[in-house]
């Protein structure tokens, strides 16, 4: 960062100016200059920005995650919900569920330059690892709309079950996920035919489809059902599913919803929506490991690139939790619009 080869040379340039000392003291000088440019080394390169998407108010929230604190708003269409980066990380995709397409924000200037087409309330997308592809849950019209975001077109839809929702990609691209809240499955995608290849039956209100970093499951939360239905990608069978006991809360409280792991697949996090925690579950054993209390109505969720920060939205407090993962505890709560729910971070 800027800030920081600034101070570092500033230090140098103070001792460079300072009379010479004696040898001990010179050598005490030596190494504190040393670790300070180890310092200023070791500092990011650019501080990462957080992205909400304020359900009620039809606002993106800009937060400075270096400051924790909310720097801009910019305004969207109505009811945005799914967000997510481009490909080149220039852009922004979100979902603007009442006005039917998806809005497309420039993240230099922080506006909205672009609109793309999509079915009628979409609501969760996913991007092709290559880039171009995105796929869109409409939630009304039971399709998912293959949307290419380079001819700004939609090239095919695919009919699933009532009420898309939850979309996951495999890491290769090559397996497709979607849920249908209504039909409660998983349907699986082959991405190069764009057909159903096979429909899994999990527990009620599928809504997050997220695969596991290898590529090997795909956890399927139920919001209603209260479980994570762990899929075997080859199998197509349901290997365990994932139930969730917090004390002192009826089990209608504990609606799991957003899913996500760590990039070497040790750790996993599941929102409990109206339960107010998310719960750390251990991929190995697939056991809940800890609860993290949290915010009111927690929805969505996203890593720090370094993985050392979780943030959660919490739709009926209006606000953003912050967690340290090394301290295992909420270092702050941000206000930002009325019901966040989608976030991301950009590194």
């Amino acid at each position: 960062m800027p800030h920081s080869r600034s101070t570092a040379g500033s230090v140098a340039g103070s001792l460079a100016r300072a009379p010479a000392a004696a040898a001990g003291r010179g050598a005490v000088a030596r190494t504190g200059l040393g670790a300070l440019l180890a310092l200023a080394m070791a500092a990011p390169a650019a501080a990462e920005t957080v992205y909400v998407s304020n359900e009620k108010d039809n606002t993106i929230s800009v937060i400075d995650a270096a400051k924790l604190e909310v720097v801009n708003t910019i305004k969207v269409g109505r009811r945005p919900r799914g967000i997510t980066l481009s490909g080149d990380g220039k852009s922004l995709y979100v979902c603007v569920g009442d006005d039917n397409r998806i809005d497309v924000i420039d993240l230099q200037s922080q506006q909205v330059v672009d609109r793309l087409p999509s079915g009628p309330d979409p609501e969760l997308f996913v991007l092709h690892p290559e880039g171009r592809l995105l796929y869109v849950a409409n939630e009304d019209d039971n399709m998912v709309s293959v949307v290419d975001t380079q001819a700004k077109r939609i090239v095919t839809e695919i009919q699933v079950g009532v009420e898309p929702e939850g979309m996951g990609i495999s890491p290769d691209g090559k397996v497709l996920v979607n849920t249908s809240e209504t039909t409660n499955m998983a349907h699986f995608i082959d991405t190069a035919s764009n057909e159903i290849t096979d429909n899994v039956l999990v527990d009620s209100r599928p809504r997050v489809a997220r695969f596991t970093p290898d590529g090997r499951h795909v956890w399927v939360s139920a919001e209603i059902g209260g479980t994570v239905s762990v899929i075997d990608v080859a199998t197509r069978q349901i290997t365990k599913k994932i139930e969730f006991e917090v004390r002192g809360l009826r089990r209608e409280a504990i609606q799991p919803v957003d899913v996500r792991f760590t990039k070497d697949g040790k750790r996993a996090f599941v929102a409990l929506g109206p339960a107010n925690r998310v719960a750390e579950i251990d991929p190995a054993t697939l056991e809940v490991k800890k609860y993290h209390l949290v915010g009111q109505r927690v929805w969505n969720l996203a890593l720090s690139g370094d993985e050392t920060r979780l943030y959660t939205t919490n739709g009926v407090s209006n606000d953003v939790s912050v967690i340290d993962l090394e301290k295992d505890r909420v270092i702050k709560s941000l206000g930002v619009g009325g019901a966040p729910w989608g976030v991301i971070v950009k590194s």
